[in-house]
């Protein structure tokens, strides 16, 4: 059992951008879920004592995870990410309303993800990201090969559409908020480009 005292040791290393992958998975439950509660809380500590965002992992754990967030942030605010999020519209409402970030990767294009793209619609422009959750979850086109970085533009897109934005824009908007959550992370030189 990792304390909060050696993650924030750990997270003194200058190129530690943020704390976990952390959270609450029921749908495997390989361990109980009092200890992924007391190990989440635990990684919550680090990420307030640091003010390093925290990657939130939740699976089939809606309920228990807004619940922790609103405890945990009642106790003091700490950046956030609810990664490769796919749960429903009261995590994301809460998510959002305690000043985190929510992450779509490819499950984005799914054809059956009728209502991630609609929970995504109406989540605040300042809030959203895209990612790859890479090797999984590649999206359309590619779905059911390996993901890889690249893809993200795939997920990107879609994001666009339905938040109706063009690609530029949502490029613009993701990186602004990339930059804005990840701030230990330096942004590129853009001057010669």
């Amino acid at each position: 059992d990792v304390t909060a005292d050696e993650l924030v040791r750990l997270s003194s290393h200058p190129k530690v951008v943020a704390i976990g992958e952390a959270g609450l998975d029921y749908f495997y439950d390989h361990a109980p879920r009092e200890a992924q509660a007391q190990g989440f809380r635990t990684h919550i500590a680090a990420a307030r004592r640091t003010g390093l965002p925290l990657v939130i992992h939740s699976r089939d754990a809606d309920d228990d995870m807004a619940a922790i967030l609103e405890d945990e942030t009642g106790k003091g605010a700490f950046p956030f990410i609810l990664h490769c999020f796919s749960s429903g519209r009261r995590l994301a409402e809460v998510g959002v309303a305690l000043g985190g970030y929510v992450s779509f990767s490819g499950i984005l294009t799914f054809k059956n993800s009728t209502e991630l793209r609609a929970i995504a619609a109406d989540v605040p422009h300042d809030r959203l990201l895209v990612e790859t959750d890479a090797p999984y979850l590649a999206p359309v086109p590619h779905r059911g090969k390996r993901n890889e970085p690249a893809f993200v533009t795939n997920t990107a897109k879609v994001l666009a559409e339905t938040i109706g934005v063009g690609e530029a824009e949502i490029a613009d908007i993701t990186t602004e908020n990339v930059f804005r959550l990840f701030t230990k992370m330096p942004r590129p030189d853009m001057a010669g480009a």
